[in-house]
């Protein structure tokens, strides 16, 4: 009987029903259905697991389309400081269900400058930001697949650089209709000028005139959502690493090297001791940051226990003091004890007796680094750094301070920031006269357009604003060994995923601050899973040496001095 006699002799709901069975039976057909489940059926009994429908499951899970982003949420949430930051949500189709895979923000820094900054402003940063997510980039973003970082990551770049450049269109137009003047940098005063001070350098004379002073290059400021971007960007990392199974520092190595390595090194903690800034409750401003480089080999917890040891006998020292009687200390915003000083050798003197009385080889063991934060200091009325209160020094009398610290503690292997960039003779001498022994780095976290000064052998990165996962892999594999990660004093949560990247990255050094505060000591309890993890799976390498920059010069030496005796034998 042929299939249309058949069908009319059917009533109308048998009709229905038959074209139904008939629909579903091509349905399963094209999608090959019978064939899975005689596969899955064949396999269930060649195994005989103990649990059955667990088996079923995990066997057709496997069979399941990829996870897709389906949504993003942005929200405001307060930083450590009670500042408002963002955090951002991604939501995935998981097996025809929306599920909420991971969260992550990034911290907010906008530079030096950023305390004069009213509430106001930097919650217009953070609304833009919570706009971005939740619409466009939620949009954009939709439909893609979470473990394909680079394309997601250049959606999240060409979507920045579009506001970007629609913004400075915004500026540019401004400033055609309103021109203001430049800014003019005020010479020097002379101390003949000078009211109510006596001369900072008594008993000498120099009639040399002062050079002027080369004013501030315009930095690019900080786009108002901008934030949203890297914030987006490490929590679909994270969604990725999670969706694969794997931590995210294996996750973020296996992007860099575009396969997992089969061993990681855990990058060596800048520990920060002592803080001496401006913040601090003495007159010192020159030393933001004493930071400890341990030696290389050490496990974390090592370095740890050392570092609160060494801490607590400088307290000690402080407190019982005979001269001076109790020190004040406060905590600072870095997490390490903010002391008042007068002078930048001493607490360079106090850490020196701390190291003696505690028997910590200072040079060997130990070596130290100081972040100047020189662009803070400037007096631009005055054309000179303000090192401390009411002492003054010109960017050549700095080089000579810098000079004078680097022969009397030779222990003293980096300065951070020991200028502003715009003092490019001061880079370059200085880095002439100590850069066999020392190293400069400097901060990028808000880099001006300019070249960097010369002189200049390590730089400092922070994952901020609209740095990308895929960015902070281009910076470390063309600047390998000379990328330091950082961290600012307003985190926005208690996120550890900061150490992850570290030793994804493949990093040598990692500045995390001091050991107080849950949003730093976060990031080094995780750095110690890291470490204990990798232990126990026998792929961990420790590093015996210190690597460039901060021992750029005494390999350089060690290298040049190997190429001497291979030519010599050659």
């Amino acid at each position: 009987m042929s299939y249309p006699r058949f069908i009319s002799r059917l009533c109308k709901q048998e009709q229905d029903v038959y074209e139904t069975k008939v629909a579903a039976a091509e349905f399963y057909r094209l999608n090959r259905i019978p064939e899975q489940i005689e596969r899955a059926l064949n396999e269930l009994f060649l195994h005989k697991p103990a649990d059955l429908h667990g088996y079923l499951a995990n066997y057709f899970t496997n069979l399941s389309t990829p996870p897709r982003i389906h949504r993003l949420k942005g929200r405001e949430v307060y930083g450590t400081r009670g500042q408002l930051s963002i955090e951002v949500e991604v939501f995935c189709i998981v097996r025809n269900m929306e599920k909420s895979m991971c969260s992550a923000s990034v911290s907010s820094h906008f530079g030096h400058k950023e305390a004069s900054q009213d509430w106001k402003q930097r919650a217009d940063h953070v609304m833009t930001a919570v706009q971005w997510v939740n619409e466009p980039l939620n949009n954009m973003l939709q439909g893609h697949n979470p473990c394909d970082q680079s394309e997601v990551d250049q959606a999240l770049s060409n979507f920045f650089m579009v506001c970007y450049l629609e913004e400075k269109e915004i500026r540019d137009r401004e400033k055609e209709e309103s021109p203001c003047e430049p800014e003019v940098v005020l010479p020097p005063e002379t101390p003949t000028k000078t009211k109510g001070k006596k001369s900072l350098d008594k008993g000498k004379k120099n009639n040399t005139p002062e050079k002027p002073l080369p004013p501030a290059e315009p930095t690019e400021p900080v786009l108002p959502g901008s934030m949203a971007i890297g914030s987006v960007s490490l929590a679909v990392a994270r969604t990725g690493a999670q969706l694969q199974g794997i931590p995210l520092y294996k996750y973020i190595a296996a992007l860099k090297a575009r396969e997992t390595p089969a061993q990681f090194h855990i990058p060596i903690p800048l520990v920060t001791l002592l803080s001496c800034g401006k913040a601090s409750p003495g007159k010192l401003s020159l030393l933001e940051e004493v930071i400890l480089i341990p030696k290389a080999g050490q496990r974390v917890k090592q370095i740890i226990t050392m570092t609160l040891e060494l801490q607590k006998e400088m307290i000690r020292i402080m407190n019982t003091s005979t001269k001076a009687g109790v020190v004040q200390s406060i905590l600072h915003d870095s997490g390490a004890p903010a002391v008042s000083f007068e002078r930048p050798e001493q607490p360079l003197d106090l850490i020196t007796e701390a190291c003696a009385n505690l028997g910590l080889k200072l040079g060997t063991e130990i070596h130290l680094a100081v972040h100047c934060a020189a662009c803070e200091l400037m007096d631009y009325s005055k054309g000179k750094y303000e090192i401390s209160t009411g002492v003054l020094k010109s960017p050549d009398e700095l080089v000579d301070v810098y000079q004078s610290l680097n022969k009397k503690y030779p222990a003293l292997v980096a300065f951070i920031n020991p200028f502003r960039t715009e003092d490019k003779e001061q880079w370059e001498k200085l880095n002439n006269q100590i850069g066999g022994t020392c190293s400069l780095l400097l901060d990028i976290t808000n880099e001006s357009k300019a070249p960097p000064p010369p002189g200049v052998s390590g730089r400092i990165l922070k994952h901020v604003h609209e740095t990308t996962v895929s960015d902070l892999i281009c910076i470390a594999s063309e600047r390998q060994g000379s990328v330091l990660m950082g961290t600012t004093c307003n985190e926005p949560c208690t996120n550890d995923s900061l150490s992850d990247i570290a030793v994804g990255l493949g990093l040598d050094y990692v500045k995390l601050g001091g050991l107080s505060g849950a949003e730093r000591m976060t990031k080094y309890n995780r750095l110690v899973c890291i470490e204990e993890e990798l232990d126990q799976q026998g792929i961990l390498v420790s590093k015996e040496k210190h690597s460039p920059p901060l021992f750029a010069g005494k390999l350089q030496k060690e290298s040049t001095a190997a190429g001497r005796a291979l030519s010599e034998e050659a």
